[in-house]
């Protein structure tokens, strides 16, 4: 009997699957997830992703069984097991998913490597988790491109390859042991706010989106209070859905507020292309601007209160404390906070980076730490020494303190606009919201002092 090994990662879903199509074509199928030991070792294996892994390989073995088949789950290094359940089943082929991470492709080797020995072959798909692939777009004499319109505009004339369809059955060889499903309850220190992962959930809000969101996207998507962007970057980030088929839905929806949503998948794209070939952008200054960052010991209280969302700046703390919450924070909120840490209070965006990846359900090393160095100035961003002003910010994302109230419950009794400057109440007002703190920095000293460190006086 034929049989295949497909090796689920980060695409953790039946439809518009080339690996799970391909695999499909043999007489069995060995569906398999590994637990990496190696994620586990490098810490990013942390409550908010396994809570939201844990919904997802449940729906996905679900959704499996529904076809006949079932998800096998084992734990351990991931180029061991798999060769272990390759030779369980007699595979002669795996199929996975490309990645563009630094580890993912030291694991693909060696992956590689073992099954090559064992007389085995390995099948890696591109446009998985990408609508292109890395290096599918690139300017003359350069191996990818280091600033994104002139990407989104070579992105935007490649069509994106068909749509696949979900296998209607599946046959599993007997004898290849799984061990039990993870559950979401098991996992202690989640977000109370964290949503739901799985498939199922992903495939009923995409619809959602495409029915009452899309058409408001190009002119809502920065709006804090309005929380009109699409919510959909966790399924995105664990592959419960597809890239490819959100644009092709979102082209088929029409409109500007598609045409606004899709640039914002060209730009998942583009910071994949930048981590493929510069893959230690993950760690170093893609473009360096020979920062002095303060030290830890100089900036631990001020590291502190922006983790904790007490810096006495409203719309910062507010985002601060949904991350928390939610496991999820607003794109204006992630620019807004990463701009106050690596330019008001010049602190390295790698502190802000690694305190992200510890509790975003989507947190993903290509958009994480490419847009922290895009916000620092260090990275593909053509004006590097931009400073958002959170005050000038607030009033213009969130005008009526909406945000901030629903957030900083300290504030929520503070009337109109004043709720971002709460230190200038006085009287009875200030004396109600005793306990939220003053501004851990002056603003203009903040600017001043990263001016200087930048050698722009």
């Amino acid at each position: 009997m034929n049989v295949s090994v497909v090796l689920f990662t980060s695409d953790l879903r039946l439809h518009d699957h080339p690996p799970l199509r391909a695999a499909h074509d043999a007489d069995a199928v060995v569906p398999l997830f590994v637990r990496d030991a190696g994620v586990d070792a490098a810490g990013f294996a942390v409550p908010n992703r396994l809570a939201f892994l844990a919904d997802c390989l449940r729906d996905l073995d679900a959704g499996l069984r529904a076809r006949g088949g079932r998800l096998v789950l084992r734990s351990g290094d991931l180029v061991d097991t798999v060769c272990a359940v390759a030779a369980e089943a007699d595979a002669a082929d795996v199929h996975m998913a490309a990645d563009v991470s630094g580890y993912a492709h030291r694991r693909e080797q060696r992956l590689r490597r073992a099954l090559e020995a064992a007389g085995r072959r390995l099948h890696v798909h591109d446009t998985v988790t990408t609508v292109l692939a890395p290096g599918a777009v690139t300017p003359a004499a350069k191996d990818h491109f280091a600033v994104f319109t002139p990407y989104f505009r070579r992105w935007s004339h490649q069509p994106p390859r068909t749509l696949l369809a979900a296998p209607r059955s599946l046959r599993v060889p007997d004898g290849i042991g799984s061990e039990r499903l993870p559950s979401r309850d098991a996992v202690p220190g989640r977000s109370p706010g964290l949503p739901d992962g799985g498939e199922t959930a992903g495939r009923a809000a995409l619809a959602s989106w495409l029915r009452t969101g899309v058409a408001g996207y190009e002119d809502g998507h920065d709006d804090l209070p309005g929380d009109a962007t699409s919510r959909l970057s966790p399924h995105l980030h664990f592959g419960t859905l597809s890239p490819v088929e959100l644009v092709h839905r979102a082209r088929k929806s029409g409109g500007r507020g598609a045409e606004a949503f899709v640039r914002q998948l060209a730009w998942r794209d583009f910071h994949r292309q930048v981590l493929a070939a510069r893959q230690d952008a993950a760690r170093v200054d893609y473009r360096t601007r020979h920062d002095r960052w303060r030290s830890a010991s100089e900036a631990r209280a001020d590291i502190e209160a922006w983790r904790q969302g007490r810096t006495g700046y409203p719309v910062i703390d507010a985002a601060m404390r949904q991350l928390r919450y939610e496991g999820w924070m607003h794109n204006r909120g992630r620019l807004l906070t990463a701009s106050f840490l690596t330019k008001t209070l010049y602190v390295d965006w790698r502190v802000g980076a690694r305190h992200f990846l510890d509790l975003l359900v989507d947190g993903d090393v290509a958009d994480n730490q490419l847009n922290w160095q895009w916000m620092a100035g260090t990275g593909t961003d053509s004006r590097p020494n931009r400073v958002l002003n959170p005050l000038t910010q607030a009033r213009r994302y969130d005008p009526d303190g909406a945000y901030v109230r629903r957030w900083v419950p300290e504030l929520a009794a503070v009337e109109g606009p004043l709720v971002h400057e709460p230190w200038k109440l006085n009287g009875a007002g200030r004396a109600a919201i005793d306990g939220y703190p003053d501004p851990i920095v002056d603003l203009a000293e903040g600017l001043a002092r990263f001016r200087r460190a930048r050698g722009l006086d």
